[in-house]
């Protein structure tokens, strides 16, 4: 990686850690307990520190099974290692999905580059279906989801599982994420004028993750340029409408569907990336309840107490 990306990596690094802990005091869900415990799983790529979040009741399935369990990867170009930015959408969806929470703190760039992080995420993933039983959740029943550049690698977990044969996520959740790594930032136009990603930064992300240009093309890098999704995960897909990388998510429900997946798209009118974490509060609220109402169905899950939500 040449000397000027890694250093304008490395500030933007710096400037955006402390920036993406900052979520909406409206979506942070203080109300609901929290109980989590920290985890260290090794990978191929290094070892991984993970908060699982557990339901805050004995929450069961119908046939009183361990608690399933959905892994999430945080957002932040591929450079920000902050997966507390995702504490307020764990704790809800521990809370009122009825499952574990796994949230995977990944290495990141400029320091660790593609494809680092893909495959500590599938490996985490991987980890978490074999040992369920020593760890009190059901690893037969997984689903996987990110938002931003966590979608992005939520794709490559579900592409590399399926190639290998090895275990099938019951749903993936992929949120605003860049998925043609290939086109020109600037080609990516927004609805309003002064959107959250800038071409320049969104040029930063990409050269830092993935500084081999020959490797933007490779279908665990841009998900959205892949001919051959059949066989993937049920999907929801959530874009906003003036994110600038809105349109290849638009794109790729479109392409799983014609794949034969099933798909929930979703395209929240009037806001832009990051609303889930910064509001609008009532967009971000109902996408993450969508997110939540979305795993319950796939999981099998009731949530005793809530009627509700037992009844969703």
């Amino acid at each position: 990686m040449p000397f000027r990306a890694r250093i304008q990596a490395r500030g933007v690094q710096l400037l955006l850690s402390g920036v993406m802990t900052r979520v909406h005091k409206d979506l942070r869900f203080a109300d609901l307990p929290k109980r989590t415990e920290t985890i260290r799983v090794e990978t191929g790529a290094g070892p991984v520190d993970c908060t699982v979040y557990r339901p805050p009741t004995d929450t069961t399935t119908p046939t009183d099974t361990p608690a399933p369990v959905y892994v999430n990867f945080h957002g932040g170009g591929f450079i920000v290692a902050r997966p507390e930015q995702d504490d307020h959408i764990c704790r809800y969806i521990a809370a009122t999905a009825g499952c574990v929470v796994i949230n995977v703190d990944y290495a990141v760039a400029p320091q660790r580059v593609f494809p680092t992080a893909v495959t500590q995420a599938y490996d985490v993933t991987a980890w978490v279906v074999e040992n369920g039983p020593a760890h009190g959740w059901d690893g037969s029943r997984v689903a996987v989801g990110g938002h931003s550049a966590g979608a992005n690698l939520t794709a490559g977990v579900c592409r590399t599982a399926r190639d290998r044969g090895t275990f099938a996520p019951l749903l993936q959740i992929i949120d605003s994420a860049p998925l043609d790594q290939t086109a020109d930032p600037a080609t990516k136009v927004s609805r309003i004028a002064k959107p959250l990603l800038s071409p320049q930064l969104m040029r930063i992300f990409t050269a830092a993750y993935v500084p081999d240009p020959a490797d933007l093309a490779d279908p665990l890098v841009s998900p959205g340029l892949a001919d051959d999704l059949a066989g993937l995960p049920p999907a929801l897909v959530i874009t906003a409408e003036n994110d600038r990388l809105r349109d290849e998510g638009d794109a790729y429900a479109k392409a799983l569907e014609a794949a034969g997946v099933p798909v929930t798209h979703r395209v929240f009118e009037g806001v832009d990336h990051y609303f889930t974490h910064t509001g609008p509060v009532p967009a971000g609220k109902e996408a993450i309840e969508l997110m939540a109402d979305a795993l319950r169905t796939a999981l099998g899950t009731t949530v005793p107490g809530r009627p509700d939500v037992d009844a969703a």
